[in-house]
């Protein structure tokens, strides 16, 4: 294998810039603990924040040992990728935008260059241009990982935001012993229609439910692909024991269905939650009452 594939080929930039972190270790990361970017992060002592600084240096000293500073994946991030994107996402939760947070990881790289330069100071004109073009290339390379990992955690943090606010806005009511009820508001796509699916059926296991009713009043419109999610919720909840019926079908829904050719005919439907409450009462043998004038009449 050639020298220089071997890493750290003696004479060259990059393993002159490595010498130097290794050498500077210590004052690199007690200037970058003074920096917004670390200062504001690590809160609880300035000691974590040079600790986390040093495990940076070691990061940026092993990728120019390899001689891979123009490379993000070079296997000296790796230690230090969810350490940077902690960083980058506790920034952004701050407040900062994705091109704040990348001036603050641009504001590391001043404080490494003058250090170099003054290390340098006696070395030929060449040699230090090199060695500082270098240095360059590898810090802009390391705010090029740290925004694709905290950009990558940040996704993340969405995702599973935006998964707990689907199952807050799909909330099971258990309204009877043994019947359960999802009213559903707002559109309907693939994701949320998932989410239906299992908090449905994980109700219908908890409360031992032979009834489950998906009222769809609040759904503004109804596709071929609702309504085969709708299907495919109704045959789910019938292969765990509950028969499902499905309410709050509008007329222009109605209308739809019919246009698309949907075959709704082996799905229970009725008109209204309380429609379908009673029918599902009615099924459980259950009689309802109400008052009436003159003394309670039986419904």
């Amino acid at each position: 294998m050639p020298e220089h594939e071997a890493g750290g080929a003696p004479g060259t930039p990059a393993h002159e810039v490595r010498d130097f972190l290794r050498r500077r270790r210590e004052q690199i990361a007690q200037r970058w603990a003074d920096e917004p970017l670390f200062r504001t992060v690590f809160t609880v002592s300035r000691d974590e924040a040079v600790e986390a600084g040093k495990a940076v240096v070691d990061a940026l000293a092993q990728v120019a040992d390899a001689q891979r500073v123009e490379d993000p994946d070079a296997a000296g991030f790796t230690a230090v990728r969810e350490q940077l994107a902690r960083m980058g996402a506790a920034r952004s939760r701050a407040g900062l935008s994705a091109t704040q947070v990348a001036s603050e990881l641009a504001a590391l790289r001043p404080p490494v260059e003058n250090l170099l330069i003054a290390d340098l100071e006696q070395a030929p004109p060449e040699e230090l241009r090199e060695c500082s073009t270098t240095l360059s290339v590898l810090m802009g390379t390391l705010r090029l990982v740290a925004m694709q990992t905290a950009l990558s955690e940040i996704q993340a943090l969405t995702d599973r935001q935006r998964l707990q606010l689907l199952e807050v806005a799909t909330p099971v009511i258990k309204l009877w012993d043994g019947i359960v009820a999802v009213p559903l508001i707002g559109t309907l796509d693939s994701a949320r229609s998932q989410v239906v699916m299992e908090t449905l059926l994980n109700a219908v296991v908890e409360q031992h439910a032979r009834f489950a009713i998906l009222d769809i009043t609040g759904v503004p419109t109804v596709d071929s692909l609702v309504a085969q999610h709708l299907m495919k919720t109704v045959a789910a909840a019938r292969l765990m024991g509950a028969e499902c019926v499905v309410s709050g079908i509008r007329p222009a829904i109605a209308q739809t269905i019919v246009h698309l050719g949907l075959d709704l005919g082996t799905v229970k439907t009725r008109a209204s939650l309380a429609d379908a409450l009673g029918y599902c009462l009615h099924e459980l043998g259950t009689n309802i009452v109400h008052a009436a004038p003159g003394g309670a009449g039986r419904r």
